[in-house]
């Protein structure tokens, strides 16, 4: 679509097309994206029983909110980055600072399975996943359902980073 973006509820993003798009119509966001994330975590999680995983936390990239759609088979791929364009600077911001922290924290678990991945490292990783980056793809849900916790929880580094990418 050419021209400006629409504002959020209104024309093709209204309210009602967003929820039949499964987007939230107040923040314009979509938990879709959420299943990037969900998938590396989940491999993290099987490495102790299924260390042949590790291969695929490794091939494992980060993708931002629009590669993601534009990449996926969401039915309503092009509504999804339409709304993510007319949502609110701040709510975005939001979603990058713990998408930031998610891919920091995906990259340190493959940096750890890096070149022998033992049962050591599988059984790190997997605690990792479920301690750190489960409770960050929450906090992401959060922030997709316009439900933030205080800024404060987020690291000073990450925040800047978030508020850095809206801008490129």
């Amino acid at each position: 679509m050419t021209g400006p973006t629409p504002l959020l509820g209104e024309g093709v993003l209204s309210p009602e097309a967003l929820r039949a798009a499964n987007i939230n119509p107040v923040t314009g966001l979509a938990t879709d994206y959420l299943n990037h994330f969900n998938e590396v975590m989940m491999l993290m999680e099987m490495l102790p029983d299924m260390p042949d995983c590790a291969e695929d936390v490794l091939d494992w990239a980060p993708a931002d909110y629009t590669e993601h759609f534009t990449n996926s088979g969401f039915k309503d791929k092009e509504l999804a980055v339409l709304a993510y364009r007319a949502a609110p600077r701040h709510v975005r911001a939001d979603l990058v600072t713990v998408v930031l922290q998610i891919e920091a924290e995906v990259e340190r678990a493959q940096d750890m399975l890096r070149g022998e991945a033992d049962a050591s490292a599988c059984h790190a990783v997997a605690g990792l996943a479920t301690e750190c980056i489960k409770p960050l793809i929450a906090a992401a849900s959060g922030a997709i359902h316009g439900q933030v916790e205080s800024v404060d929880d987020f690291d000073d580094e990450n925040v800047q980073a978030g508020v850095d990418a809206l801008f490129d």
